[in-house]
């Protein structure tokens, strides 16, 4: 029996949670994922090189391998010191260096899937150097990603330069193919909605005949999305590519503990507000589960259980 196709589009650590999950099931899985990170090692080697930001897919390639955890370890070791080499991660280099050896940032990620031995197809939203800026409300501008949420302004959109940057034709074509497309868990304005700016990627998602499917973040991020509900987070998606995009959002059910809420709170976090009556008004499915997983002081999603909520979707 074919196994079926689920691509899965953002980037930072909510897309690595989920493709953890993900891959345990019988299905194919594509990560499109975001290059429009400037800041740390990635912005650095960016900037340096002219290649786009390894960080993401570094990320993305080890959740989804299938290696010894210590060869996970290497890939994901953070050298601490060292003249030029500290604050890198080996990982970055290492697709750094095969972007360097093959010529073209997309082959170096597919040489170093065949290394980890990945689980599915990892593809960069765009195989090019592409820089994220926010408009916002008060209509002054921000360039690069790393600077938009430390604004403190509401952000009224973010848009690419250059505007038009090529996909990779695997892209669209797994898009094409594919049975699910999710959205997220992740940063909106940065992480998922630069995504979506690929101008031949959103026009896909929208002719495309899968299943599309949202999955809300549990908390507001403070200089991103302060005071969202899900609707908001919606509408937003709806503001930069058009309206009638998706069929479904997924979205926490389960009670937060007051010490964790308290905890976000202090960072400027609140939980999100489910309005399902504006939801259902925009024609979206509510589909709500118990899906958190408490990780050190921190709220994860459950990659298991969010995981097995969307393979039971299709």
């Amino acid at each position: 029996m074919k196994k079926a196709n689920v691509v899965v589009i953002g980037g930072g650590t909510g897309l690595s949670v989920l493709l953890r999950g993900l891959k345990t099931f019988p299905v194919d899985i594509t990560a499109i994922v975001t290059v429009a990170d400037d800041g740390g090692s990635s912005g650095r080697l960016r900037k340096e090189l002219k290649i786009p930001p390894p960080g993401d897919v570094r990320n993305v390639l080890v959740a989804l391998s299938e290696v010894e955890p210590l060869v996970e370890e290497l890939f994901q070791h953070r050298f601490s010191n060292g003249n030029g080499l500290s604050g890198h991660s080996l990982g970055n280099l290492l697709l750094a260096g095969m972007t360097s050896i093959t010529g073209d940032f997309a082959r170096g990620v597919q040489e170093l899937s065949r290394v980890l031995n990945v689980k599915g197809k990892v593809l960069p939203a765009a195989n090019q150097e592409i820089v994220l800026h926010a408009e916002l409300a008060d209509g002054s501008y921000v360039e690069g990603e790393s600077s938009i949420p430390l604004s403190g302004k509401k952000i009224k959109r973010v848009f690419l330069e250059p505007s038009n940057p090529q996909p990779l034709q695997e892209t669209l074509i797994a898009l094409e193919e594919a049975d699910l497309i999710v959205l997220g868990p992740g940063s909106l304005f940065t992480s998922i909605i630069p995504n979506l700016l690929v101008p031949q990627i959103s026009q896909v998602i929208k002719k495309s005949n899968a299943w599309k499917v949202y999955i809300c973040n549990v908390m507001t991020q403070p200089g991103e999305t302060d005071g969202f509900t899900a609707a908001d987070h919606v509408q937003a998606i709806y503001n930069h590519i058009g309206d009638k995009l998706l069929h479904a959002i997924l979205v926490n059910e389960q009670k937060i503990p007051f010490s964790y809420s308290q905890r976000y709170a202090k960072e400027g976090a609140r939980e999100v507000i489910v309005d399902r009556d504006r939801l259902m008004d925009m024609e979206i499915e509510v589909i709500g589960d118990s899906l958190l997983y408490f990780d050190n002081h921190l709220l994860r999603h459950d990659a298991l259980k969010l995981s097995q909520r969307l393979v039971s979707m299709l």
